[in-house]
């Protein structure tokens, strides 16, 4: 029994040969080429002016809606400022007794907490354009880099989905269903 797994392995120490296996990777596509960096490239390029990211990625028609989201944030919040600046100086005067409650033809009518209300509500505002215009710029660097993302990405005909309508082997009732199908 010794003899028989000494002679076993012992013809297998010997007999081992170095076999090297080369696997090539090779990525097919269409008229193009994957440019890693390009992804990073447009989202630095639209970080450094909103819109350019999206011009890189040749998706013109979406500059005049990061255009027009930026501008409407800015908008909002510089005019909420001046009414919070408004409800807040003549506040300022009333405390300081320089302006009567019906002097002023705009604010004439409300009281000290309606001025107060007033200042909250427009403060309140102001911050929330901030942060919306914030998000618009942060979302038009993720959507310029995402999009290049998706520019690369390879959609041939070896990756099809589409409906189908077989027959179940067991009750011979029709099916419908979606088919996903990927060639090799």
């Amino acid at each position: 029994m010794i003899s028989f797994f000494g002679l076993l392995f012992g013809n297998s120490c010997w007999a081992q040969e170095e076999v090297s296996l080369v696997i090539q990777d090779t990525i097919t596509t269409k008229n193009s080429k994957i440019n890693p960096l390009s992804p990073a490239k447009a989202a630095f390029y639209s970080a450094i002016l909103p819109g350019l990211g999206q011009a890189y990625n040749k998706k013109y028609w979406k500059i005049p809606i990061v255009y027009g989201g930026l501008g409407l944030g800015l908008y909002y919040y510089s005019w909420n400022n001046k009414k919070y600046h408004e409800y807040r100086d003549e506040y300022k005067a009333r405390l300081d007794g320089t302006s009567k409650q019906g002097d002023h033809p705009i604010y004439g009518s409300l009281d000290n907490a309606g001025l107060i209300r007033g200042q909250k509500f427009h403060q309140r505002n102001r911050d929330l354009s901030a942060l919306i215009t914030a998000g618009i710029y942060i979302l038009n660097i993720v959507d310029a880099n995402v999009d290049a993302h998706l520019l690369q990405f390879n959609v041939n005909e070896n990756l099809s989905i589409r409906p189908e309508l077989y027959q179940n082997e067991i009750d011979y009732r029709f099916k419908t269903g979606l088919k996903l199908t990927y060639n090799f």
